[in-house]
């Protein structure tokens, strides 16, 4: 549904995104990762439209053509990092505003509404409203045309724990409809839940597609095990390092990093030790620190 083929945007003497070669899948959640300045909000509003490419091509739909044309942006619906509505507008009128640009059915207010959990604010004005509500506002907007692909920029930044869980049920129903969604966050939470797959940029640059299966294959094999163990021998260390020659004694256990399928292998060395196992404890690694390490690595 978006075709990202060798796209590279230039302001000026800065190349914000290098050569970006990215499909986003009919019906899929694809997440854009990465530090700021990394160029997840200008791609997201290359897909939109917003900004030409400098070369290569941005293309929307089922055959795609270039984001910029009429024809694409009636298939898409985009919330920009930061939104904003004139304080003097209620929630609705705001909405009705929007409502009427697109030409939608004005039964869809009230559905927004309620999607994006506003219905108890919607005849307030905006000058009332905290940053959470104008956030929730935003997402309505976006929400009105009910297009099939849905472009999000840092969707959550500003939610509240009831924010984030109608934030998390819209995105969930988009896709079991079928619908396609690219947004980009700094937060790794809402990717985890919510992605079929992760791209990371740094520096403008595409370093990392993954799927969440090949994620959890990572996080697992970075993760450890700690065995508490009655007895220590140097001829045991040696004997469970032939098996993960990763594996550290400290204090009064054994922590041996590595994939899941190590851990009993080297349970079987220890007993077959005739040592006795008081503990045992193992962890998969974090997504935060997986994450970390590859932007260290990449910037």
């Amino acid at each position: 549904m978006i075709l990202f083929s060798r796209f590279r945007k230039r302001f000026g003497a800065h190349v914000a995104v290098h050569d970006l070669d990215l499909e986003v899948r009919r019906g899929e959640v694809l997440a854009l990762l990465g530090p700021n300045g990394s160029g997840k909000t200008t791609s997201l509003k290359a897909a939109a439209g917003l900004i030409r490419p400098s070369s290569g091509d941005v293309l929307v739909g089922e055959p795609g053509v270039p984001s910029s044309a009429a024809s694409s942006r009636e298939i898409l619906s985009y919330l920009p990092q930061r939104v904003s509505f004139p304080e003097s507008l209620t929630g609705r009128e705001a909405l009705e505003f929007y409502r009427g640009l697109r030409g939608i059915a004005s039964g869809r207010v009230q559905e927004v509404l309620r999607m994006a959990a506003l219905n108890g604010a919607a005849e307030r004005t905006v000058g009332t409203y905290s940053g959470g509500m104008v956030q929730r506002l935003g997402l309505a907007v976006a929400l009105l045309p009910d297009a099939p692909v849905l472009l999000l920029d840092e969707p959550t930044a500003a939610l509240d724990p009831d924010g984030l869980c109608s934030f998390y049920a819209v995105v969930e129903r988009h896709t079991q409809e079928g619908r396609t969604v690219l947004f980009s966050s700094h937060q790794l939470g809402d990717v985890e839940r919510l992605a079929d797959r992760f791209a990371v940029l740094v520096e403008g640059r595409l370093v990392s597609v993954l799927t969440q299966r090949e994620i959890h294959e990572q996080l697992a094999a970075r993760g450890s095990m700690r065995v508490r163990l009655d007895g220590y021998s140097e001829e045991l260390l040696r004997a469970v390092r032939a098996k993960a020659p990763d594996t550290v004694w400290t204090g009064d256990e054994l922590v041996v990093p590595g994939p899941p399928a190590i851990r009993p292998v080297v349970i079987d060395v220890i007993r077959t030790a005739g040592i006795q196992i008081r503990g045992l404890t193992s962890e998969e690694g974090r997504l935060d620190m997986w994450y970390r390490d590859l932007v260290g690595e990449r910037s």
